[in-house]
C-alpha cells in the first residue's frame, strides 16, 4: 500500500511538472511588436474590433453608410486603405441585402481577418487555439484525475488500513491528490489567455503611443464600441453585436461539407470555457474604457461551424477568451471564449 502511495505522488507530481513546463513553452516571450493597426485591434479585442475597427474607419470618411434596421450601403467609389477594408467592401458587394450583422460575422470569418491572428501567434504574441485546446485538455486531466483519486483512496482507506491499525490510505495521498487538484483549476485558468505576456507589453505599448489618435479606426480599435464617434453608427453597431445568432446557425447547419470543411480552419472562432466565444452574441466590450489584453476576447458565441454575432471588447481591462473567452476566442468556438470571430481582451 505505501508502493501504491508513493505511485501516486510520482504521477501527481510528474503530471503536474509537465504541465507547467507545457503552458509557460506556449507562451514564451519571444517578443514582437504590432504592426499595424488591424492587428492591434485584433490583440485587443479579436476578430470583432478588427471588423468594428474597419467599418468605423469606412463610415468616418463617407466611403460607406449605415442605416436603419442595420443596412449598410456603399458608396459610389469607395476604395480601401488596408486589407480589412477590401474584405469589408468586397463581401458587402457580395451580400444580398446589406445586414450590418451578417456582414460583421461574413467578414470575422475570412481570411483576411483570420490571418491576422496567424500572423501574430507566428511572432509569439497570441496562443494558437490548438495549443490553448490542448492545455486545456491536459489542466482537466489532471484537475479530474486529482479529484477521482480520492473516491477510491477513501475506500482503500476503509477496507484495509482499518483494519490493519495503519495510517489511512487517504491521509497518505491527500496533500498530493488535493495539489493535483488546485494546479490544474489554477493553470486552466492561465490557460483561458491567448495573448502572451509579449502580445500584452505590445498592446499596451501600442496604446501608450496611440491613445490620443483621433481617427474613429484607433478609438474603436483600441476601447471598443462606446468609442465610435457616430452615435447612429454605434447604436447600429452595438445592436449588430448583441444580436442572437440563431438565424445564422440555422443556415449554417445547412451548409455543404465543403464549407464545414472551410469553416472549421477558421480556427480563431473557436471558444473557450466560461466563454462562448470571441464572434459571439453578447457584446462584452462595449464599454468605453480603454483595454489591456490578458485573457481572451470576451462575450459571444461560436463554433467551428457557426460563429455568432457579438464583439466582446474589453471594457476596462480585459482580453481574450474569449473568450471567450467566453476570452469562444480559436479566438469562436472555442467559448471564448474558440476560428476567430470574437471580441474582447481580458487577460
Amino acid at each position: 500500500m505505501n508502493l501504491f502511495a508513493l505511485l501516486v505522488w510520482a504521477a501527481v507530481l510528474t503530471g503536474s511538472a509537465l504541465l507547467i513546463v507545457h503552458l509557460r513553452a506556449a507562451r514564451a516571450d519571444r517578443g514582437g511588436s504590432i504592426h499595424d493597426l488591424s492587428e492591434a485591434a485584433f490583440l485587443i479585442g479579436g476578430p470583432p474590433r478588427v471588423v468594428d475597427s474597419a467599418l468605423a474607419a469606412l463610415h468616418s470618411d463617407g466611403r460607406i453608410a449605415v442605416g436603419g434596421p442595420g443596412i449598410v450601403l456603399p458608396r459610389p467609389g469607395a476604395a480601401p486603405r488596408s486589407h480589412v477594408e477590401r474584405a469589408v467592401l468586397q463581401e458587402l458587394a457580395a451580400a444580398p441585402h446589406g445586414a450590418l450583422h451578417d456582414l460583421r460575422l461574413a467578414v470575422m470569418r475570412g481570411h483576411a481577418v483570420q490571418e491576422i491572428g496567424d500572423a501574430l501567434a507566428a511572432r509569439g504574441l497570441m496562443v494558437p487555439p490548438e495549443v490553448r485546446r490542448n492545455g486545456r485538455r491536459r489542466c482537466l486531466a489532471l484537475a479530474l484525475g486529482s479529484f477521482g483519486m480520492f473516491i477510491p483512496s477513501i475506500v482503500l482507506s476503509v477496507a484495509v488500513d482499518l483494519d490493519s491499525f495503519q495510517v489511512p490510505f487517504v491521509f497518505k495521498v491527500g496533500p498530493v491528490l488535493f495539489a493535483g487538484l488546485i494546479t490544474g483549476l489554477v493553470c486552466g485558468a492561465y490557460n483561458a489567455g491567448r495573448t502572451t505576456r509579449g502580445g500584452r507589453r505590445a498592446a499596451g505599448a501600442y496604446q501608450r503611443d496611440h491613445a490620443f489618435a483621433p481617427d474613429a479606426a484607433h478609438q474603436v480599435a483600441l476601447r471598443g464600441l462606446r468609442a465610435v464617434p457616430d452615435e447612429e453608427l454605434r447604436t447600429q453597431l452595438i445592436a449588430a453585436a448583441r444580436m442572437p445568432r440563431a438565424a445564422h446557425a440555422s443556415s449554417s447547419a445547412s451548409s455543404s461539407a465543403s464549407d464545414a470543411a472551410l469553416l472549421a480552419s477558421l480556427h480563431w472562432c473557436a471558444g473557450t470555457p466560461g466563454n462562448a466565444g470571441p464572434c459571439g452574441g453578447g457584446s462584452g466590450g462595449t464599454g468605453g474604457g480603454g483595454g489591456g489584453t490578458d485573457s481572451g476576447f470576451g462575450g459571444g458565441g461560436c463554433s467551428a461551424s457557426a460563429c455568432s454575432g457579438g464583439s466582446s471588447g474589453s471594457g476596462g481591462g480585459g482580453s481574450s477568451c474569449s473568450s471567450g473567452s467566453s476570452s469562444g476566442g480559436s479566438s469562436c468556438s472555442s467559448s471564448s471564449s474558440s476560428s476567430s470571430c470574437g471580441g474582447g481582451s481580458s487577460g
